[in-house]
């Protein structure tokens, strides 16, 4: 009897025993099924919506923006792309005018016409869609501190003895996100008459001048947009990741996203000038009142047209060289909308979006980089109808990008306005023809689009 019973409380506790490891293998099988499930989950990826209704827009409404557009073309206007996206549906991709009407100031006895894959030079778009996300990816790995100086990422920034305005040794990466760092607007590193001892048309050399760069405001105290500040920001990247910044974002973001119209360089790396949208007619001339040397005087087309990155930095710099298509961008549109991810593709986190699109204490139309629809003064660039969360960007060539991530919404609205005459060269060296038009203006456009959405009807 005994014999049994205690062979019976063995069987019993061998069952029990395979029973609890049977559930705690059972529930540690689900658990690594929940994380495989989670880490296989992708993120929403753009689809085209059958008819704009589908997204919540009046067909008829944007038709509104055709008409405007196709006017202003009419009238003069180059020529412009545009795609909107909207809850992760293409709601409209088209483009209107020319890519380029000119040789110099010779019309072309044709025109050639925009389509929907032209690239276009970003200009300033470039801070955001390659700064700006190589930061906030470098951000989220833990790679960058925001927080920390300047200093710690490049030593040879710091302040110099015969300096009249200091605050180098103490200055952080914040501050120059926030374009507070001290430095004015543009040094002309490419032109030795503004420049001067800071005259440079070799990379490397540019880059080193920047931590000589005098400030020109105690940091901190005011707000001046500067290309210094995202020229510097650019080398970071280049120093923490040990990478040429095109390298790092082509292989770390544009070719994971598989956006095959997004280079630095284009024309080094298979493209052709009749893929772009040109841009000023007589080179960086304004039709022959400026000179420096090795200017360019023909019409540039696949060429980036900011001097200082063209001629200072081999025309790769965190301020401006990309270029890209309507398409593409609306990728990196999305990938802001979905919280910093696209398709199975994680590129940073909603909490590192949040921190770089807050507003600036100084001033609220900032964030870190990106411009926000801070206050009325913004209805330029976002139309009163935008969502006090908007933020983005604008780019000299004629380029704005809208994300807006309370109606999720995007707009991309790229213009090649400065192919075009200036309107008088020797009053105003950077007043273009295509400026005066209201689609160079963007708000016009951007508030057709905002007025054919079904939720804004009165």
């Amino acid at each position: 009897m005994k014999k049994w019973t205690s062979c019976t409380l063995s069987s019993i506790l061998a069952f029990s025993l395979f029973i609890s490891f049977t559930s705690y293998a059972q529930a540690n099988s689900n658990k690594e099924t929940a994380v495989s499930k989670e880490a296989g989950n992708s993120f929403p990826v753009l689809t085209k919506a059958r008819k704009p209704e589908d997204a919540g827009f009046s067909s008829e409404k944007l038709e509104k923006v055709d008409r405007l557009i196709e006017m202003e073309v009419a009238s003069g206007f180059p020529g412009a792309a545009l795609i909107v996206i909207k809850d992760g549906k293409i709601v409209k991709n088209d483009s209107y005018g020319y890519k380029r009407k000119f040789n110099e100031h010779t019309p072309l006895k044709r025109f050639q016409k925009m389509k929907d894959d032209t690239m276009f030079d970003l200009a300033s778009n470039t801070k955001m869609y390659a700064t700006n996300f190589a930061l906030q990816k470098l951000v989220s790995e833990g790679k960058l501190d925001i927080e920390a100086k300047v200093q710690q990422y490049i030593p040879d920034f710091k302040d110099a003895e015969g300096d009249v305005i200091k605050g180098k040794d103490t200055l952080r990466i914040i501050d120059v996100l926030h374009h507070t760092a001290g430095f004015k607007p543009d040094p002309q590193y490419h032109n030795p008459t503004v420049s001067k001892e800071l005259y440079s048309q070799e990379r490397d050399k540019t880059i080193s001048f920047l931590s000589k760069t005098p400030l020109t405001y105690v940091p901190g105290t005011q707000n001046v947009y500067s290309d210094v500040d995202y020229m510097l920001l650019g080398a970071i990247i280049e120093k923490i990741t040990g990478q040429p910044l095109d390298t790092y974002v082509e292989n770390e973001v544009y070719k994971p996203l598989n956006l095959k119209h997004t280079k630095f360089n284009p024309l080094q790396k298979g493209f052709k000038p009749k893929d772009f949208a040109a841009t000023e007619l007589l080179g960086n001339t304004r039709d022959g009142v400026i000179a420096f040397p090795n200017i360019r005087t023909y019409t540039l087309q696949g060429e980036v047209h900011d001097e200082k990155a063209f001629y200072s930095m081999g025309g790769v710099s965190g301020h401006a060289g990309l270029f890209s298509n309507t398409k593409d961008l609306a990728v990196l549109l999305q990938v802001m909308l979905n919280g910093g991810g696209y398709g199975k593709h994680a590129f940073f986190d909603q909490e590192t979006i949040d921190e770089f699109v807050a507003p600036s204490e100084i001033n609220p139309t900032y964030g870190l980089g990106w411009r926000r629809n801070g206050d009325a003064s913004m209805e330029w660039m976002f139309s009163p109808y935008a969502s006090e969360s908007a933020y983005g960007h604008t780019g000299w060539t004629g380029t704005v990008t809208i994300i807006d991530p309370e109606k999720q919404l995007g707009i991309v609205l790229l213009t090649n306005k400065k192919h075009s005459p200036l309107v008088n060269p020797a009053a105003n060296s950077n007043q273009f023809y295509g400026d005066l038009f209201k689609t160079g203006g963007y708000g016009s456009v951007v508030t057709a689009i905002y007025e054919a959405l079904e939720s804004n009807e009165k």
